[in-house]
Order: C-alpha cells, then structure tokens, then sequence
C-alpha cells in the first residue's frame, strides 16, 4: 500500500469512527474508561489517584497479553493544570521460552505523559507513551517502543461521551516498523441503579502497518486490522466492575488467532478496578 493510499485510508478509517461513535454506545480501549471530557477550566490545581485491579484476560488492540489467563494491573496519575504524567503496569504472558517473544519478562510498564487542553466543549489530549517489558530477551525483534498521540473527546447531553484519538509510532513492538493505530470512543451513562452507576462503553479501533514483520506478526498476511469491544460497566463508590466482548478481523487461516499467544479470536473479559482518592 502506497503513501498516498495509506493516507486516504487512516481518514475513511477516521470517518467511519466518527460514525460509530456518534450513533452507538462504543467506548475506548480496555483499560482505560470511557472518555469524560468536561470543559472546566480547573486552573494550575495539582490532582493524583492511584488504581489496582485484576481483569480475566489483558487485551491489548484486540490482541491478548496474557495468554487469556487473569493479571493483575495498577498504575498511579499525576496532573498540574493541563500537563499530566503516569506509570501503568500489568502482568503479562508472551510465551516466555525458547518457542516465546518474551523471555524472562512478565510484566508490561508504561510510562506516560502529555497536555489535555480544552477548547469550549472539547477536551485535546497530545502525549506520549513509553512501552518497556523488563526482563524481555528481545530476541526476535526489541519489544520496548514509544508512541505518540493526538486525541479529542467530548460529552454529549452530560450522559453520552465520545473520542477519538490517532496513535503513531516509528518503530512499533518487536521491531515492525512504523504503525498508525486509531481509536473512536464512546460511553453512556445512565441513572443510578441501586448502589451500581451502570455504563454502555465500547471500542472500534484500526491499524495499519507499513511492511512484512508487522503483517506476519498481527495482519496475519495483510497490511491492516479493525479490533472492537463493548461491554457494560458497574461502578459503586470507587470500584468498578466491566463485563467486556472482545473481537477482531483478522483471519484466523492458519489458526493465527488461536496459537499459544497473542490470540486474538473473540473473548469475553472481565474486570474489577478499584481508584483512590
């Protein structure tokens, strides 16, 4: 696929986010909650809160992390005024062994920064992310990479949320080259039900790499892939429960989707997360 034509296809890519967004309850990836963008001007206030929880099975753009088994995760944020900073970590299970990417790793850390500025209703988030994997041997390409990203969010009726947000990196995990990823978002919240506060959330997400080692290692022998969810969350007081279906289009000729890791046939996950103060 062409320059021009890989172009054209991240915005016909972004225009049917746009859509799913704006006419379903679709919602962001999994370990992060549906966007709430709220134009509030909080000034140069200094905020933080911490977050651990365990989810059944770790997926990442549709691709498990944790050989479907349940991981713990926990990170801690930071934000002064616009600018903000996190770590984010989790178990992980990339076949560690002599047939496995992983080496002696099993965990994932991420480390994150950027500014979420606003402009009337809408709230801009321009960061960057580091993706390291201590202990990984690296031996079939360095797993460790860094991404940027560009997104805007906003609340509709102050009950439905939607975003969007485009993802790059130069050198994508396990040396395949550069990868665009884009993600529409959305999530509705309804009235209190009992002690729950119950959520409609869900994801459509594409990516496009530009050579062989990204198609042969998540393309399956194409260029691109589209990977969804969509799930209900219960959140009471600082806990939150998610009941989450995941997907995607890749072929599963080969039974690519279904090796010892990295699946990414259909799955349903479940998560618990607990966030302080």
């Amino acid at each position: 696929m062409t320059t021009t034509s890989k172009i054209a296809a991240l915005c016909g890519a972004a225009g049917i986010a746009l859509f799913a967004i704006s006419g379903t309850a679709a919602a962001d990836g999994y370990e992060y909650s549906a966007p709430a963008a709220e134009a509030v001007d909080e000034g140069r206030k200094f905020t933080y809160s911490f977050n651990l929880g365990v989810v059944s099975d770790y997926i990442y753009r549709g691709f498990s992390q944790s050989d479907r088994d349940p991981v713990m995760q926990g990170g801690i944020d930071v934000a002064y005024g616009i600018a903000y900073l996190g770590w984010w970590a989790s178990g992980i299970d990339f076949g560690n062994g002599p047939d496995g990417v992983g080496g002696d790793a099993e965990v994932e850390m991420n480390l994150y920064g950027g500014f979420k500025p606003t402009w009337g209703q809408y709230e801009f988030d321009f960061g960057v992310i580091y993706y390291f994997y201590p202990g990984a041997s690296d031996a079939q390409g360095e797993l460790d990479f860094v991404e940027f990203k560009a997104g805007v969010s906003t609340t509709f009726h102050e009950k439905l949320s939607t975003g969007l947000t485009v993802f790059w990196t130069p050198e994508y995990t396990g040396e395949t080259g550069s990868v665009w990823t884009l993600e529409g978002a959305a999530g509705y919240e309804f009235n209190k039900v009992w002690v729950f506060t119950p959520s409609l959330t869900g994801t459509l997400g594409w990516q496009i790499g530009d050579n062989t080692a990204w198609e042969s290692t998540f393309g399956n022998g194409r260029d691109n892939y589209l990977y969804w969810n969509a799930g209900i969350e219960l959140a009471v007081e600082k806990l939150t429960f998610d009941f989450r279906y995941w997907d995607t289009n890749v072929s599963n000729s080969g039974g690519f989707c279904d090796g010892p890791f990295f699946q990414c046939g259909s799955a349903f996950v479940f998560s618990a997360k607990v966030e302080l103060p």
